[in-house]
């Protein structure tokens, strides 16, 4: 509506709204509540919200099982066979946090437990036995090219790296760690005692951390030295796969105990082949 000269706008009158100024030439202009928001929105979810929830996944399958089963299961998933050849029917192995893998560490550490597999029932990993064994790798290679070239140099002799260290011990620790607990699978089947594939797979692969710090004791240049340090850590490792087993082998008849003694005797043979593959130097 024109009048005095200017032009008035007539809307709506809410709170907050723009007191119109009475000079000519001037638009005097009111707004309307309908085309005003607050911010943040209050029915925003994520991190603006007051809540600072993060957004929720759409795929949570990394997190959690699928169909809601523990990890250590076998039964199968959706998709058949096909499925075990993708990626993510082996996303929930991995899905450990550091403080999880630490534990696992330190109850590798105290064999006598034997509570490791109750621990574990519900969530066995492969991330801590993967990188176990590829430390194992890594340190057996090291530290045995390092014994050896003490020995060496005590005794002025021509020194050669050894490339067949890394081949060798990456056949012995990826190798141990999958046929083993594949064999041992395939017998507790046999005598209708049954345990999940990826418990033993993890059982075994925490087995072997003692070795990392006993395989850094033996550049110690003391022959009887080196051999307390390889039976100690065989001795630690066999009883902890042992026991944890032993409850479990059990149901298995009057056979349990060849059975537990068959694990007790193959974990120290390990010990013996490293110490005399590794940290026997002859010059």
């Amino acid at each position: 509506m024109m009048s005095g000269g200017y032009t008035s706008i007539d809307n709506q009158k809410v709170s907050g709204s723009v007191p119109a100024v009475s000079d000519s030439g001037r638009v005097s202009v009111q707004f309307t509540d309908s085309g005003l928001q607050t911010f943040p929105p209050s029915g925003v979810q994520g991190k603006i919200s007051g809540g600072a929830q993060p957004p929720r996944d759409a795929d949570d399958s990394f997190s959690r099982p699928a169909g809601g089963t523990p990890r250590g299961s076998d039964e199968s998933q959706g998709g058949g066979w096909l499925h075990k050849f993708t990626v993510a029917a082996y996303k929930p192995y991995f899905d450990v946090d550091t403080s999880d893998v630490l534990d696992r560490l330190k109850e590798s550490l105290y064999p006598f437990r034997g509570t490791f597999t109750e621990k574990t029932a519900t969530n066995p990993d492969l991330y801590g036995p993967f990188w176990i064994c590829s430390t194992l790798i890594f340190v057996a290679a090291a530290i045995g090219t390092f014994v050896t070239y003490i020995a060496h140099k005590l005794r002025d002799k021509e020194w050669n790296y050894d490339i067949n260290l890394i081949t060798w011990s990456a056949g012995v620790f990826y190798g141990y760690v999958t046929v083993v607990p594949l064999v041992l699978y395939v017998i507790l089947k046999y005598f209708s005692a049954p345990s999940g594939l990826v418990q033993l797979f993890c059982l075994y692969g925490y087995s072997l951390f003692i070795f990392i710090p006993a395989m850094c004791l033996s550049v110690v240049p003391l022959e009887i030295f080196r051999w307390i340090i390889a039976g100690v850590a065989g001795f630690m490792s066999a009883t902890f796969v042992a026991l944890n087993l032993k409850a479990h082998i059990t149901s298995a008849g009057e056979s349990w105990f060849l059975i537990v003694a068959g694990i007790f005797l193959l974990q120290l043979a390990l010990a013996v082949v490293l110490k005399l593959y590794l940290f026997t130097v002859s010059v």
